[in-house]
């Protein structure tokens, strides 16, 4: 039997494509349309709404709520201009609910989140193998409940990230895959080093899980739950 996977705040679905790989049915949700959204069924609307309507029916639901509250954007000299007031801290409430509906979970966040989720694993594309340079780091932390995952070994970075940095220009086999100019990623380097050729929305790919993370814990949750 195929199992079942809800994927709250999917975006264009870089999480949802490494479960597909994984042998997952995925449905995706996300409060704005998302035509370019590559998993099995997409449904438009409140996240938290939809978990508390139909999350009891999946096996496995995976959470990437947005964290605008604790975001540069939101902070510093930022917060002075009004930002600050206007977002929402969406990962509590996430977190109280999915343990309330009862099913296995992950929530995702970016590293550096200063402990909004417990880091049960982290996760960079150095622990995977790689096609040719340009490349991405892309730090995730995940909080697992319910489910085991192997942590694979941080290899050590090989050069740096290409672009402006502290007033000077590097070259390196990384791309900063995020924001425009300054040696920033192009569309075109953002799909090759994340592993995503479904969109070419600069947004979309700036906000992707890569899929062989998702692929990574996928594989591990159908390791503990493959029928004897």
């Amino acid at each position: 039997m195929i199992p079942r996977l809800l994927d709250l705040f999917c975006c264009a679905g870089g999480a949802t494509a490494g479960y597909q790989q994984a042998g997952f049915h995925v449905t995706g949700v996300d409060l704005h349309p998302r035509p370019t959204y590559c998993g099995d069924a997409f449904l438009q609307g409140d996240a938290l709404e939809i978990l508390a309507r139909i999350g009891a029916d999946f096996d496995l639901i995976h959470a990437s709520p947005p964290c605008q509250a604790g975001c540069a954007i939101t902070n510093g000299t930022n917060k002075s201009k009004g930002w600050g007031r206007t977002h929402r801290q969406l990962v509590p409430a996430t977190r109280q609910l999915l343990q309330a509906v009862g099913k296995p979970f992950i929530i995702e966040q970016p590293t550096g989140h200063k402990g909004l989720i417990r880091c049960d694993l982290r996760l960079c594309m150095d622990m995977f193998p790689k096609a040719e340079p340009p490349w991405v780091q892309r730090h995730r932390d995940f909080e697992l409940e319910g489910l085991h995952v192997p942590q694979p070994k941080h290899h050590k970075h090989q050069g740096y990230v290409r672009g402006m940095r502290h007033g000077i220009y590097r070259q390196g086999p990384y791309v900063a895959a995020y924001g425009d100019g300054g040696g920033k990623a192009t569309i075109a380097e953002m799909q090759h080093a994340l592993g995503i050729d479904w969109t070419d929305v600069r947004e979309e790919l700036t906000e992707a899980i890569p899929p062989a993370y998702t692929r990574h814990i996928g594989a591990a949750w159908n390791s503990q739950h493959r029928a004897p």
